[in-house]
């Protein structure tokens, strides 16, 4: 009876210590992102996507060579410091409007993220 006590307390604490960790996750970073665009910024809801992505699906490091180097925690930064802001549409419009197209085309209209 005892092992089955301390093997539900220990279950528990799992779930509540794995709660915790994705919701400290979740709120991390800004709240929302504006990528300034002459056709219309564009103001992407951050939060409101980490609770359905991993950070490495959007987020990646610099390799030493240049190249993309694979997302560590905690050494996000913003896209501009890499990505010069002109060359922002091609990561964002294959990353952002292919997965909006999966879910839904009107997400991937123009208007939808580009609201003027």
């Amino acid at each position: 009876m005892a092992k089955r006590i301390v093997l539900c307390v220990a279950v528990v604490a799992m779930i509540c210590g794995f709660s915790a960790v994705i919701t400290i996750a979740a709120g991390s970073g800004p709240e929302t992102v504006v990528f300034e665009n002459k056709k219309a910024d564009v103001t992407f809801k951050h939060h409101e996507h980490q609770a359905k992505f991993e950070c490495a699906e959007c987020h990646h490091t610099k390799a030493d060579d240049g190249s993309q180097g694979p997302y560590v925690a905690g050494e996000e930064a913003k896209c501009a410091s890499c990505h010069e802001l002109g060359s922002m549409k091609d990561p964002i419009h294959v990353n952002c409007r292919g997965c909006h197209k999966e879910q839904d085309k009107k997400l991937a209209s123009c208007g939808a993220c580009h609201v003027k």
